[in-house]
């Protein structure tokens, strides 16, 4: 059935976490609210996310008596600035980004504690923060509070009963005792991204704020010069809606949209790890509607394994985020010429520029493909994609007796292998890696085994048959650029004026952290923050 709904004050295009959260400040705000999903299901990327969120002098940081500021906040940035950062809007994010987290909370739609000892990802630059407390994670949250609008999140089949803090991902130990996992899977919590979405569902549903699944917007309704609804297509009948104030686009990035990926995006990238929901139908709504763009060619890199016939239910390929296993001891990452080539624990968005690598001599990008190389020492303590220590090695995982088979397998010259990782092992045994400094920060040491002292949390000899390879593919979180707002989330046009009517958050607009991925939660910071600004500002619009 097709739903009918009288006009509204305010659609939202697009239900993850920016979508709902601008649906709620502008509900309580005093807007009549509307949201509308392309899918049949919500959450988007955000919610198969670790669900981590960056954001400076925050609440928790305030509550735990650690310093940190406005102008330490914006050093960080600008250290970090190529070009590509706007003032006003990076302003917007530090300024706001603490309202819209204490926001949040005081609703309902978030509950959250400090990641402990994850240090922002730049630690050379001013305003850094080696102790963290900028990144911020969630607590549990019961499925069972949503009814049956639980089975409508994305990926909700894949149960995580943890606490990113209590992974090795977070810093923890991966054991929960049985009892209490039991208690926890039978209660259906969750933590991670799952956890954050069903917070900001429940709140939403909570004021009569219920998503539109299945409603496909072909363009947006304009009089008078403004933007004053939708038109579309609702379970393929034909969908309409009046909004007196505006719409709110946060529909995700265009990762996943072929033409767009070709034409924007600065280099390869053919394994992206969010769902293939992020299509770009919002980016083409706001250039349909005169938008201006901006930081079009960056994206949240993130190197990624592709496991066979693990498909997505619609059938595209899955990709997972590559982070432990290049990091922990006794592995190391090569090229095609059998070559290290970067930090293999270096954070995973500053790692795209290793894999971009362009020789004009070749004419082509010679870290692609690239191979994570690891040893029987790795195979009985870490993990390999959802393969666990213990567990018997996947047919998909290259296994050879020697590194001279290994190459052969890898079409990698055997000799060059092996003076690699002759070199590397050096390195290791002496506890210092001259050649790309792996283990020397901070953040390498991070995602490491920290059973180990110094350098040796990174840096392990890959020396003990049999050896093993999988390839690393080149993928990404989402994209990060869209159309250009200014700092109250208005959609800006060619003149740099705003779109009357027209406001944007999340992976749909230009970043306020340009290409800067400041640390973990990086995304989900501005996105949370202008879904705050933009449902605030709309909601004003009709005032």
């Amino acid at each position: 059935m097709m739903p009918v709904m009288e006009e509204v004050d305010i659609i939202v295009l697009g239900c993850g976490p920016a979508g709902m959260t601008a649906a709620l400040a502008a509900h309580e705000a005093g807007a009549k609210v509307a949201i509308v999903e392309r899918f049949d299901r919500i959450g988007g990327t955000g919610a198969v996310s670790g669900g981590v969120i960056w954001v400076a002098d925050n609440p928790r940081q305030r509550e735990a008596g650690m310093k940190d500021s406005r102008e330490e906040a914006l050093a960080y940035f600008k250290a970090l600035d190529h070009g590509d950062l706007v003032d006003e809007t990076l302003e917007a994010f530090v300024d706001s980004g603490p309202k819209a987290l204490a926001f949040l909370e005081e609703v309902g739609a978030l509950k959250v504690a400090i990641l402990d000892g994850y240090p922002d990802y730049y630690l050379d630059r001013p305003g850094a923060k080696a102790e963290g407390g900028r990144a911020l994670d969630h607590d549990l949250f019961s499925l069972d509070e949503l009814g049956d609008w639980a089975g409508r999140i994305t990926a909700i089949e894949e149960a995580k009963p943890m606490m990113l803090r209590e992974t090795p991902l977070g810093g923890g130990t991966g054991v929960v005792e049985p009892q209490e996992l039991q208690r926890r899977m039978a209660m259906n919590e969750r933590g991670f991204g799952q956890a954050m979405v069903g917070r900001l569902l429940k709140a939403c549903l909570a004021r009569g704020i219920e998503p539109i699944l299945n409603v496909e917007t072909k363009r947006l309704l304009k009089e008078s010069g403004r933007i004053t609804g939708i038109d579309g297509l609702c379970n393929g009948e034909p969908f309409s809606l009046s909004a007196q104030s505006g719409v709110i686009i946060t529909t995700g990035g265009f990762e996943w949209d072929k033409d767009k990926r070709q034409t924007f995006l600065r280099g390869p990238m053919d394994a992206p790890a969010s769902p293939p929901t992020a299509r770009g139908e919002g980016l083409s709504l706001a250039m349909g509607a005169g938008a201006k763009l901006g930081n079009m060619t960056q994206g949240w890199w993130a190197p990624t394994l592709v496991i066979p016939d693990n498909p997505w239910p619609s059938g595209e390929q899955r990709a997972a985020p590559v982070l432990i296993e290049r990091t922990v001891p006794h592995s190391l990452m090569v090229n095609r010429a059998g070559k290290r080539f970067c930090n293999e624990a270096a954070n995973y968005s500053a790692l795209a520029g290793a894999f971009h690598q362009f020789d004009p001599q070749s004419y082509d990008y010679p870290n692609l493909p690239a191979w994570l190389v690891f040893d029987a020492n790795y195979v009985e303590r870490y993990p390999i994609g959802p393969r666990l220590p213990g567990q018997p090695v996947p047919d998909w995982v290259v296994c050879a007796d020697t590194l001279e088979e290994l190459g052969g397998k890898l079409d990698i010259p055997s000799h060059a292998l092996g003076e690699t990782i002759a070199r590397f092992n050096g390195h290791a045994a002496a506890g210092h890696d001259p050649d790309f400094e792996r283990g020397t920060s901070t953040y390498d040491h991070f995602y490491g085994d920290r059973s180990r002292d110094g350098s040796a949390v990174t840096l392990g000899a890959v020396e003990r048959a049999p050896f093993y390879a999988v390839e690393i593919r080149m993928g990404l979180l989402g994209t990060n650029g869209g159309a250009r707002t200014d700092g109250e989330a208005r959609i800006l046009g060619h003149d740099g004026k705003p779109v009357p009517g027209l406001y944007g958050a999340g992976n749909a607009i230009a970043c306020p952290t340009g290409g800067i991925y400041a640390g973990a939660g990086g995304t989900l910071g501005p996105a949370l923050t202008f879904g705050y600004i933009a449902g605030r500002t709309a909601a004003r619009a009709n005032e």
